[in-house]
């Protein structure tokens, strides 16, 4: 339970109103148990299990607009455990967002709006996509953060823009999934007082009883994390009431409330067991649970009462955003240019100039990626107020950090720094949480080899198509010294297999520019992988964007007649495609060479371009990348030559690991010739 200075009174629930949130806590499972079972899919579980919550969250306690989904000083409700989405439907269903009865009857089918595990793309209400357990904790403290940034810019006295809360409901898997354990430690560092976690504490994983697989004391852990934790009855409107009121005006920090459920609840023969976790009740269980409840036989049934309670709740929700946009309209009368900035983070607008801008950078001739990246930064974030930078703890050698930029700290969010620390998995989760407020333009750093331990959450950004940008550096065997253990080997095409994503590889300081550039322009996530060597700056690649990265893969060098040898690379290896065609020539070659920085980009062309790049008798082609040869045979052909890495690297000197995977002029002549 709460500590005695942390305890706080508040007016107990009227007994009407207990009343009427138990009805809707009834009809949350009745629509529930119909959906699974017509479905024949699904976890009604948790619906069973957490329906008290749902009534009290969406009957009372959340401040939202259903008829706006998108009014920014919403709070927010994400499901983190999103295999019980028929509780999240049926919740949104009842408030009156856009899902109507006929949807909620099409749980898990083909194009409905009510998919298997929610996803923000798909249905309104959903605040993000979620599944993969811990990933909506990850989303949900990135929102959390989100708002007290934007608080921090925009909050003036008397005029509160933003103190909306984010709620998150998770079961015991999410708790258990290290992604959790990642962004609740940071959340409680940053003192986050406006992000409440309800935890299903009901004992019960997929596999069976929590017991067989986990002992901690979970509570503990939390407030040793720097959280506020309270231990009630989920199933106790008044426990439920006393936990989460008093957090809308005094809370002081991340706050759990343990909510102790019977998973299931209801069900005669399966509550409380983990039969009821991941599959339907069945047909005889359904009845028998339905009448256990007291509720009616008619199907997908909504007593009016219900109806009733949620349209005049759906009033005080029209109200609240009112009130909200008449304090918005005071505030841009007595703040003009805030008002102005706040239009900007509305739309996230480029300027019309930013490639001009980009094009003048003034970068020596030779110079790593990451560097040439970096001074690439300290000009947007004067032009982009919307960008917002972190790093897992390698700012000062993945070379993301804003000059001058400050640092968020613990209760401190006007900087534009995040120290995300030795955290990827939930920097990943965080920063497309940052990006759903809608206002924010994220990006984060580290190396590229630990993209895998985000990888996931990078994944989910895709399916959203969420606009983070990733600063991957260290980005190939050439880092040297530093080993196997971090030298990336699959991971470009790893990463260029994710549908959505941006990858860039840039082979110089023109190339990074332009890639910043195409990564803002692109409405999902695109990622970066820049090096650690310093790489020169080819006069090729000094051409616009449209005619270079923009096309995705574009010519650097031209044939002098027929190509007897057609070049491809990406990144460092440019340059070294560039000496070998120098070598070729000498010997009466024709060659061609290009340069391929983002793939994905090259495949939107249309077919003429492409025609132009690949099309034709090329000659002999080779490509040039030091990762895997995956993928690479669709534009070499079957029997194309793959300068490749075909195992993984080794520590020693840059230039002694050219020789030795065959990453030179000699090497690659020898094999080609």
């Amino acid at each position: 339970m709460y500590t005695a200075d942390q305890e706080e009174e508040c007016a107990a629930l009227e007994p009407e109103l207990k009343e009427t949130l138990g009805k809707v806590a009834n009809t949350i499972r009745h629509l529930s148990i119909d959906a699974v079972q017509q479905a024949n899919s699904g976890h009604p579980g948790l619906p069973l299990g957490c329906a008290e919550l749902g009534a009290y969250l969406y009957g009372y306690a959340l401040r939202h607009n259903p008829k706006n989904p998108e009014w920014r000083n919403r709070d927010r409700m994400i499901l983190s455990a999103g295999h019980g989405s028929m509780w999240l439907y049926s919740c949104l269903h009842l408030a009156g967002f856009d899902l109507s009865l006929d949807e909620i009857k099409k749980f898990r089918q083909l194009h409905s709006q009510t998919p298997g595990h929610p996803e923000s793309t798909e249905t309104a209400g959903v605040e993000t996509t979620t599944g993969p357990l811990g990933q909506g904790l990850g989303n949900a403290v990135g929102q959390a953060l989100g708002l007290k940034l934007l608080g921090a810019r925009f909050n003036t006295d008397p005029h509160t823009l933003f103190d909306a809360k984010v709620y998150c409901l998770a079961g015991d898997g999410c708790i258990m999934e290290g992604i959790s354990a990642e962004a609740c430690s940071l959340a409680g560092h940053l003192k986050l007082d406006n992000l409440i976690l309800i935890y299903d504490a009901n004992n019960i994983s997929l596999d069976g009883p929590l017991s067989e697989s986990c002992s901690e004391d979970t509570a503990a852990r939390y407030r040793a994390y720097g959280w506020d934790v309270v231990e009630i009855d989920g199933h106790s409107f008044d426990e439920i009431h006393k936990a989460l009121e008093p957090l809308r005006t005094r809370q002081r920090r991340p706050t759990m409330v343990m909510a102790r459920t019977v998973i299931g609840k209801g069900s005669p023969n399966k509550a409380g067991t983990h039969k009821v976790h991941g599959s339907p009740l069945g047909e005889e269980e359904a009845k028998l649970t339905k009448s256990a409840l007291e509720l009616s036989e008619e199907r997908f049934f909504v007593p009016q009462a219900v109806k009733n309670h949620f349209t005049n709740k759906l009033e005080q929700d029209t109200t609240l955003e009112s009130e909200w946009k008449a304090r918005l309209d005071a505030w841009s009368q007595a703040h003009p240019q805030r008002y102005a900035q706040f239009q900007k983070y509305v739309t996230r607008d480029l300027p019309v100039d930013l490639e001009t801008q980009l094009r003048d950078i003034d970068i020596a001739d030779c110079i790593a990626g990451r560097k040439a990246s970096h001074a690439v930064l300290n000009v947007l974030m004067k032009v982009f107020p919307q960008l917002i930078g972190g790093s897992a703890d390698l700012s000062c050698s993945d070379m993301t950090m804003l000059e001058d930029g400050g640092l968020v700290g613990p209760g401190s969010f006007a900087g534009r720094n995040i120290k995300y620390g030795v955290r990827e998995f939930a920097m990943g989760a965080m920063a497309t949480g940052l990006a759903q407020t809608q206002m924010l333009r994220p990006y984060i750093g580290t190396f590229l080899t630990f993209s895998d331990y985000m990888r996931n959450a990078i994944r989910l950004a895709a399916l959203q198509k969420t606009p983070v940008i990733y600063q991957f550096t260290h980005d190939s065997v050439f880092l040297g010294e530093d080993g196997p253990t971090h030298q990336p080997v699959e991971h470009f095409a790893a990463l260029r297999a994710i549908p959505e994503l941006y990858f860039f590889r840039p082979a110089d300081a023109n190339e990074v520019k332009m890639s910043w550039l195409g990564a803002l322009r692109h409405e999902g996530p695109s990622a970066l992988a820049l090096s650690r060597q310093s790489l020169p700056t080819l006069r090729g690649t000094d051409v616009s964007y449209d005619e270079g990265v923009g096309r995705g893969a574009y010519i650097v060098r031209k044939e002098s007649s027929n190509p007897d040898y057609t070049l491809v690379a990406t990144g460092s290896e440019l340059v070294l495609a560039l000496d070998v065609a120098q070598e070729l020539e000498k010997l009466g070659k024709s060659v061609r060479v290009i340069s391929m920085p983002c793939w994905e980009l090259f495949e939107l062309q249309d077919d003429a371009y492409k025609e132009t790049v690949f099309g034709g008798d090329l000659g002999r082609r080779v490509s040039i990348e030091a990762g895997i040869d995956q993928g690479w045979h669709k534009y070499i052909g079957s029997d194309g030559v793959a300068i490749c890495m075909e195992g993984f690297g080794a520590s020693a000197p840059a230039g002694a690991l050219a020789r030795e995977f065959g990453f030179n002029v000699e090497s690659i002549l020898e094999r080609i010739l």
